[in-house]
């Protein structure tokens, strides 16, 4: 029962990310091709530019011709890998895991988009490499040797 309760949420929560409508976007160069093909690969994204110029309208509509969930994050100062990962909450007087959007994103093979991500702090983006590197996968280290990690990552 608890674990329905928990694919319910998950399932609902994915859904509000969803991107149903073709975004407008103009193309500038190969980057629609070049973004395709990163994911073919299992290869990670950065996208860099100044802002207004684009990236998160390039991730819509990525999200979009992917039909994946598209799941964006701001960055700041004050965010904690707590924050990205996931933490236990108290419900009911248990202690209940809550996976937050990064790891939401990864168990559910969705997009990620750390949006200004230079603005948060070492300790936090530290998180992501074991995702851009050949492991893959998010270490979760609240739960003894547990890693996220969605067969299309």
């Amino acid at each position: 029962m608890e674990l329905e309760i928990y694919m319910k949420t998950v399932e609902q929560r994915l859904e509000e990310h969803l991107i149903t409508e073709k975004p407008y976007y103009l193309a500038s160069g190969k980057e629609i091709e070049i973004a395709l093909s990163a994911h073919k690969n299992g290869l990670p994204l950065l996208l860099k530019g100044p802002t207004g110029c684009g990236k998160t309208r390039f991730m819509q509509f990525l999200a979009w011709k992917l039909q994946r969930p598209l799941i964006t994050v701001s960055c700041h100062d004050d965010l904690s890998t707590s924050d990205l990962v996931g933490r236990f909450l108290i419900r009911s007087g248990e202690a209940v895991w809550t996976d937050g959007p990064l790891t939401l994103a990864v168990r559910a093979g969705a997009i990620c988009y750390l949006d200004e991500i230079v603005e948060a702090r070492k300790d936090t983006t530290v998180v992501i490499h074991p995702l851009a590197d050949d492991r893959r996968e998010l270490p979760i280290e609240n739960w003894a040797n547990c890693s996220a990690r969605h067969p299309n990552l």
